[in-house]
């Protein structure tokens, strides 16, 4: 069975393992070394503070596009996207090292034989890479950045023991921390924006990966949502427009130092994140595929529906995962 033909299967347990059989000779076949695969040493690697490139690309960061910061001098662009990416960099970082400690807690007490400890083992050690090259790239930056608001990391020890009682809820979560950086690494790509080289290649390896890692935490959801009772599936779908909002201004709201430092006006941060109706069609784009994950599975009840509209996050689900946005498939 392929990759293709088990994702579009209807998820029994005998489906999910062949995923999961799947997804793991993909990581045999497929992985990336952070120290191996990315060459550091090279010169073309290095982070330079003069490299326009780091210039945020106008097409998907909604700062970048606004007339206060094109207005910026070239080397305040260049120092402000230098400290964004870094930020964003480090956000992901911590999210992923809350996922690795969850994993390890789910996978403790699976049984001999299971395949979900092989695939999530997999998973782990891909991670651990990507936190490694990620908190590389941020160490060559230089930017003081503190990453999740200080409440997430706060909670970051207790997150990972929800694994184990509410699975459903855990997986959830987890593609509210990775769908909003993988959609926006993407898009960048699809916009054709011209990066610094040791970005642009940290973001291949994350994309490739994080695409398996998707797809898992899509069907964990899928196996396991239709079995909820009636209160927990209520309670869940309640839950999933709330979590996927706060996960995604977690990652891409600016944090309150960032503007402070940067001396930026509350409206321009305001108007961006979310106000204009261009942000809000990158905010809502960011969770289509979770859209069509929780119409899929019945987490798309009368009040989540309402709540989706209120988190401001509604609108079309995707027909497929990772589907290009609107504005990417006329471009196409």
């Amino acid at each position: 069975m392929t990759l293709d033909e088990a994702l579009n299967t209807k998820v029994t347990r005998e489906n999910y393992d062949d995923v999961l059989r799947t997804l793991s000779q993909a990581s045999v076949d497929r992985h990336f070394d952070a120290f191996a695969d990315i060459p550091w040493d090279a010169e073309d690697f290095q982070v330079r503070h003069d490299d326009p490139r780091w210039v945020l690309p106008a097409a998907v960061d909604p700062l970048g596009g606004h007339q206060w910061y094109i207005s910026q001098p070239l080397d305040r662009q260049i120092e402000i996207g230098l400290w964004r990416q870094a930020n964003i960099l480090k956000v992901g970082l911590q999210f992923e090292n809350v996922l690795i400690r969850a994993i390890m807690q789910y996978v403790f007490a699976l049984p001999n034989g299971s395949i979900e400890y092989r695939y999530l083992m997999h998973e782990a050690t891909e991670e651990c890479h990507h936190t490694q090259m990620f908190q590389e790239v941020v160490n060559r930056i230089g930017a003081e950045v503190d990453g999740m608001p200080w409440v997430l990391r706060k909670l970051a020890p207790v997150l990972p023991m929800l694994v184990t009682k509410y699975p459903v809820v855990f997986f959830l979560g987890v593609l509210a921390g990775e769908e909003p950086i993988d959609h926006t690494q993407k898009s960048i790509f699809r916009a054709g924006a011209e990066l610094p080289p040791v970005l642009a290649r940290v973001m291949e390896i994350h994309i490739a990966e994080e695409a398996r890692h998707i797809a898992f935490a899509h069907e964990a959801v899928r196996l396991r949502a239709p079995h909820l009772s009636r209160r927990a599936r209520h309670i869940t779908a309640a839950l999933l427009p709330l979590l996927m909002r706060l996960l995604g201004d977690a990652i891409l709201v600016p944090p309150k130092d960032f503007r402070e430092r940067f001396d930026i006006p509350k409206e321009v941060i305001k108007e961006l994140y979310w106000d204009a109706p261009e942000s809000q069609a990158r905010l809502r784009d960011l969770f289509a595929d979770v859209r069509m994950l929780a119409e899929d599975t019945g987490l798309m009840t009368p009040l989540s529906r309402r709540l989706w509209r209120w988190c401001k996050i509604d609108g079309r689900p995707s027909r497929f995962r990772s589907e290009p946005s609107v504005v990417f498939r006329k471009a196409a």
